[in-house]
């Protein structure tokens, strides 16, 4: 059997390889002449090394994300602490503390002061129960309120990060499927991970020599306009593009951006190698050896603001946070304008199932019906059911 796969970012790549192991013939056909979509890294010339397009933070419990990096053998190619420990620390103020779960399943580090979220008591940690009994119109601050210790120093950046919209906005269910995959289940699901070297060398360049190697074909430059009859496909695009290519189709139609500062300079690590900001613009810092990375969520609010006076501000939260040099280093700044859908009630109930009403055509990315907010484990895991979909009327 010939599948076609349109769209080789990891919702695509994920698919071929699951449909590859089955024994399939599959072939890639991307637009852009490079593979990885949002997920990707490059030489950037300015700061003389390579860059992510943008950051992506893992945890140990993405499940379809680890078994994708195990087929294509990259695995050993993630980092991050031993421990499911999360930093923090507060532009206005200077506080600084850490975030720090215990193994277990069993929440115990919610019992102890020097692990759980300064400023919290134990009867507040009772509010996350109330994402359970969450309904589909529910937004994050109308189910829970929008203030607190609790709220602003872990619930908010969780929810701008994860959902890439703010929390007054932001699904309340979506934010569940989060929390119920990751902290619910403990601290061995809650391991922080990102890419040792870069999204492509992890997630994308293991793939493409793995899915050739195992006899798929790989077509850069090769946009596709129109379906072809009878040919078993998997639509991996934007959901714009799914829209094109499928009339008829209902896809999510508002998007949020994410804005990434890079800058050309070192920092000590720490005890985890990133840390999440409170109090201003920056939200997530990693230190890398050649950069520093800012990932700036959920940044439509932010679109006003000219780009490098964005530098500006980031680089003076920095100075102030990790007591840097005043002046700004040699930077980057990637804006992805449509970096996902707007997770909110309503773009949440335009989210398409994986199959449409071909039979031999089904969807894949992270915009469709995942159970999962637009994040790497929902890119994967809608390519892994894709492929499977795909394969029951057809076997």
């Amino acid at each position: 059997m010939s599948v076609h796969v349109i769209g080789a970012g990891l919702a695509g790549l994920a698919a071929a390889c699951q449909l590859t192991e089955l024994g399939h013939h599959v072939v890639v056909l991307e637009a852009a002449p490079h593979a990885g979509g949002r997920a990707r890294s490059y030489f950037d010339k300015q700061l003389g090394c390579r860059i992510d397009n943008g950051n992506h933070l893992m945890m140990s419990g993405n499940i379809s994300a680890l078994s994708y990096l195990h087929r294509i053998g990259a695995r050993r190619s993630l980092l991050g602490p031993a421990e499911p420990i999360f930093p923090f620390r507060s532009i206005k103020t200077g506080e600084a503390w850490t975030l720090h779960l215990n193994h277990g399943s069993f929440p115990w580090w919610i019992f102890s002061k020097t692990r759980r979220v300064p400023g919290t008591q134990l009867h507040h940690y009772r509010s996350l129960l109330k994402f359970k009994r969450a309904k589909p119109n529910d937004t994050v601050t109308g189910l829970i309120g929008g203030s607190g210790a609790l709220f602003n120093k872990l619930l908010k950046p969780m929810a701008i990060s994860a959902l890439n919209t703010m929390p007054e906005e932001a699904s309340a269910t979506a934010l569940q499927s989060v929390i119920s995959e990751t902290m619910e289940r403990g601290g061995y699901a809650t391991l922080p991970r990102w890419a040792r070297v870069g999204l492509s060398e992890t997630f994308i360049d293991p793939a493409i020599d793995w899915l050739r190697a195992h006899g798929a074909e790989i077509r850069f430059s090769e946009r596709v306009t129109a379906l072809t009859p009878g040919q078993a496909t998997v639509v991996a695009t934007p959901p714009w593009i799914a829209a094109e290519l499928i009339p008829g189709l209902v896809v999510p139609a508002e998007f949020e951006s994410i804005c990434n500062i890079h800058f050309k300079c070192q920092m000590p690590p720490g005890e985890a190698g990133f840390w999440g900001l409170v109090g201003g613009i920056s939200e997530w810092v990693f230190a890398r050896p050649d950069v520093v990375s800012v990932t700036i969520s959920a940044a439509n609010r932010y679109l006003g603001i000219d780009a490098e006076e964005m530098v500006r501000r980031v680089w003076a939260e920095l100075v102030k946070v990790f007591a840097l040099d005043a002046e700004i280093p040699a930077h980057r700044v990637l804006w992805e304008r449509r970096a996902t859908f707007r997770t909110t009630p309503e773009q949440m109930k335009l989210r398409p199932n994986t199959r449409t009403s071909n039979p031999n055509v089904v969807l894949a990315g992270d915009w469709t019906d995942t159970g999962l907010p637009a994040t790497i484990e929902g890119a994967i895991r809608s390519g892994n059911a894709a492929a499977m979909a795909l394969m029951r009327p057809i076997g």
